[in-house]
């Protein structure tokens, strides 16, 4: 399994903090942001590398922080082109430039080793993804998280999904106006290589590409997918605000 991290905004809500410094390379309290989730991830026997996709801005910073790591994985950075937030080529896209990359340098890209663990950079948990995990390998199927989120007006914001008694995705929406569920979605998901074709077909068959969960929309309809109930709290580190709040430690 390779841990794709999504690692290519600009954080514009953050701004002038990350105007020149990638916001998951910021740090909370003594660790960054993208470390105190490699450092868990990092620990899995299944995870055999780690690809950091980013943009032209930042990937020499993301480089310089490869070459100060010191994790058991290997680590490839991949810059995805992108200069500014106007002309950013989006997270689906990116995820697409990791799985292209992977295949042109290895002969048997769909094995088992390859399904995909895919992670937004800018989050924190409070919990191992370790389960995460092992459930994507007792369910067979691609994966998403979800966790209970009782304001309408969150669920609003986000991903939401309807389940079966098994936890079987039955239906996706991205910011409903009136959601079905109180199922929400965070960045965090597992695709199995079953589903390869059916996502590197995805954008010309119209999913979205902005943001991480239009892939996880898309596929729901397309393919059979299970959901794992968070465990634990996730912090998203997303503007000046919240990471005043946190920036001494979580």
């Amino acid at each position: 399994m390779k841990n794709i991290v999504l690692a290519a905004g600009y954080a514009t809500r953050m701004y002038p903090l990350t105007e020149n410094f990638p916001k998951p390379l910021l740090k909370i309290g003594d660790k960054t942001i993208l470390d105190r989730m490699m450092e868990d991830v990092d620990n899995f026997d299944d995870i055999t590398e780690h690809i950091v996709v980013t943009n032209h801005k930042f990937a020499s910073i993301f480089n310089e922080w490869k070459e100060k790591s010191s994790y058991k994985k290997p680590i490839t950075i991949i810059d995805d082109g992108s200069t500014t937030n106007d002309n950013r080529i989006g997270a689906v896209k990116d995820l697409l430039l990791a799985l292209e990359t992977l295949k042109s340098r290895e002969a048997n890209p769909t094995s088992n080793d390859h399904s995909l663990l895919v992670v937004a950079a800018d989050n924190i948990l409070d919990f191992s993804l370790k389960g995460f995990v092992e459930y994507f390998k007792e369910k067979g199927t691609s994966l998403i998280m979800c966790h209970n989120e009782e304001s309408i007006a969150n669920l609003q914001r986000t991903g939401v999904v309807c389940l079966d008694s098994d936890n079987k995705v039955l239906l996706m929406e991205e910011k409903p106006k009136e959601p079905k569920s109180h199922w929400a979605v965070p960045p965090f998901y597992i695709y199995s290589e079953k589903d390869y074709e059916l996502i590197e077909h995805c954008i010309e068959n119209g999913c979205g590409f902005d943001a991480p969960g239009n892939l996880a929309h898309y596929l729901c309809d397309k393919s059979v997918m299970h959901a794992w109930e968070m465990p634990g709290k996730r912090y998203d580190i997303g503007n000046l605000e919240v990471y005043e709040r946190y920036k001494n430690g979580i």
